[in-house]
């Protein structure tokens, strides 16, 4: 007897907003996370890993990045922080508000931080250092998407170099909106 398998629903037409290009399918999304995994597993084979998770956009990647890892035998502790420098705008505020904090130590643990967007680097180089601060051995930096804008000093891995455009979908928002979209697209005209 074969496994039941959840299927995915073919992305139609009307699932994708009228201003939104499509950059990346469901199946290339779930692809490229694989692969990032598959990258990661030397590194996280040695030592105790906790991921954490940069509320909110991060949420989908994270959980199927952790799904992911766990297919090569590692069982991560998982915990997040909830970080905010965007509110509802698209660009950066330049504050980093804390509205959660992680709520295990991390004093002398191994934290692999997981994001969305790389682009400033400001949220990561904030909550690098702030768990630095707290006591981390080691805070290895992932995230789903690198703007090619993006230095990348302060970023360890990622899935994807995404264009320089608005991203939307597979939890980035746009103003709250479209996170919750199957894959990932970019808004028209930004």
């Amino acid at each position: 007897m074969r496994p039941n398998r959840l299927r995915r629903p073919p992305i139609t037409d009307r699932s994708i907003p009228a201003n939104v290009d499509v950059l990346l399918t469901a199946e290339e999304v779930h692809a490229r996370i694989e692969r990032l995994a598959e990258g990661l597993v030397p590194r996280l084979s040695t030592g105790s890993w906790t991921g954490v998770v940069v509320m909110l956009g991060a949420t989908p990647f994270a959980a199927d990045l952790m799904r992911a890892l766990s297919r090569h035998g590692l069982d991560l502790g998982f915990d997040a922080i909830w970080l905010q420098s965007y509110a509802d705008a698209r660009e950066s505020s330049g504050r980093m508000l804390v509205h959660a904090d992680a709520a295990r130590p991390v004093e002398g643990q191994n934290i692999l931080l997981i994001d969305d967007v790389f682009d400033s680097g400001k949220t990561i180089a904030f909550a690098r250092q702030h768990f630095l601060t707290k006591g981390a051995n080691e805070v290895l930096t992932c995230v789903f998407a690198r703007k090619p804008e993006a230095v990348t000093e302060g970023l360890d891995a990622w899935a994807w170099d995404a264009p320089p455009r608005y991203l939307v979908g597979y939890g980035m928002d746009d103003a709250g909106k479209m996170r919750g979209l199957p894959f990932v697209g970019a808004i028209k005209g930004a």
